[in-house]
């Protein structure tokens, strides 16, 4: 049976209701960066039978070496059809602990988003996933405490390793919204020619929500190994 889902315009309603979010955090840790990368040293965490990266995303080129644009600007991010990538704010501090955020252009680029010997996790994949957890999936999947989760963080236990981040998200028009309430993932997996799925871990629940937005916002990204 799969894990139990929010409703989808539920999840909606709840990322209107809390104003947009611009702070820092310490630099921690970086994300899994495919320059000095290897299959072999990309810090990794076994749930059932899948292989997923323990960091979220934070590559600036292609799998082919091709450089992947930082786009600043909110109108230039708002009229993207191509793939491109930003740290939350700007500031490249925060997004040394969260990672970056991509939009869905960069996930699905055929040169490679991914580290070479891993892949952007599909909608089938966090599927998997969710239903090996079961229905507190997203407590599983949380980092536990609130030095970087906003209070309660409702039941992280981190039980699977994962350690799930709340990098919050870049809006379709280029805002930045909702750093630490929410961790936000790309799924590799469209649902038609403006959307694509993603998966949702929350501060306020211990659910892994899913729903698709538009391709042109940025969200976190985790790898799961080929």
């Amino acid at each position: 049976m799969k894990p139990k889902l929010k409703a989808a315009f539920t999840a909606l309603i709840l990322m209107a209701a809390i104003s947009c979010k611009k702070e820092n955090a310490g630099v921690l840790s970086s994300g899994i960066n495919s320059e000095n990368s290897t299959q072999q040293n990309i810090p990794s965490i076994t749930i059932g039978t899948q292989v997923w990266t323990k960091k979220n995303l934070a590559v600036s080129r292609y799998n082919n070496g091709d450089i992947i644009p930082e786009v600043t600007d909110s109108a230039q991010w708002a009229n993207l059809t191509t793939g491109a990538w930003c740290w939350y704010n700007n500031d490249s501090a925060t997004g040394a602990v969260y990672g970056k955020l991509y939009n869905w252009f960069a996930v699905n680029d055929p040169r490679g988003l991914a580290p070479e010997g891993w892949h952007v996790a599909s909608d089938s994949e966090w599927w998997t996933v969710g239903d090996f957890l079961g229905s507190t999936a997203g407590g599983e999947l949380k980092e536990t405490g609130i030095s970087h989760w906003m209070d309660p963080n409702v039941d992280a236990n981190n039980s699977s390793g994962f350690k799930g981040l709340p990098g919050g998200y870049r809006s379709e028009t280029g805002q930045f919204c909702y750093i630490k309430y929410l961790g936000l993932y790309w799924t590799a997996t469209e649902f038609n020619g403006s959307t694509a799925w993603y998966r949702r871990l929350l501060c306020y629940s211990n659910f892994l929500d899913y729903w698709r937005f538009p391709k042109t916002m940025g969200f976190s990204v985790r790898c799961i190994k080929n």
